[in-house]
């Protein structure tokens, strides 16, 4: 069976639900006032206009989702879509474009790529910084940077005797300095 068939990817009450366990292993949390004692859960009905997983706090009075506090606040998206774009774009080896978003979510275009871009920006919060003296090339830490190049055959070989693997240049050199460290060879 898909990861993809799961109950949380189709079912809008049911991706509530695994959320709040995700989110409150510990029980119902107010992101208002922080409370836990008195929150009641509020039943969605679509003629009275409430919505699915809306809780109610009894000590501030307000009222509140799971997604209150979170990279899904104010999308309009489903959540259960929402969560089928997040492992879609978690579980891709090489990535993936948001024109294969909307073909796969059946959203619009514009509707993938802003959901693709809110959640490439909830990723990258900051706490991957390189940290000081960990770079390995000038112990003064900082972003490093990689390439690797391919040079055309030696005079003294004949065509069609050279492989790619023979002639590589790799090069590396951490962003504050001034010179780079160079590695030519054959591997």
């Amino acid at each position: 069976m898909s990861v993809l068939s799961q109950p949380q990817f189709h079912c809008e009450e049911a991706a509530f639900s695994w959320l709040e366990a995700t989110l409150w292993p510990q029980g119902t949390v107010c992101p208002h006032c922080g409370g836990m004692g008195r929150i009641g859960k509020i039943k969605a009905n679509k003629e009275a206009r409430i919505r699915s997983g809306l809780h109610k706090c009894g000590d501030c009075r307000k009222q509140f989702t799971v997604k209150v506090g979170t990279v899904f606040e104010h999308a309009r998206l489903p959540l259960h879509k929402i969560l089928q774009a997040m492992h879609l774009i978690f579980s891709s080896k090489k990535g993936i474009s948001s024109h294969q978003l909307h073909r796969i979510l059946e959203v619009q275009y514009k509707t993938a790529w802003f959901l693709s871009h809110r959640i490439r920006k909830a990723m990258r919060d900051g706490s991957l910084a390189p940290v000081a003296g960990v770079d390995g090339m000038s112990g003064a830490g900082g972003i490093g940077e990689a390439d690797e190049t391919f040079i055309g055959r030696e005079p003294s070989v004949p065509k069609g005797r050279v492989s790619l693997h023979d002639k590589s240049v790799v090069s590396a050199r951490s962003r504050g300095q001034q010179g780079a460290l160079c590695r030519r060879g054959r591997h």
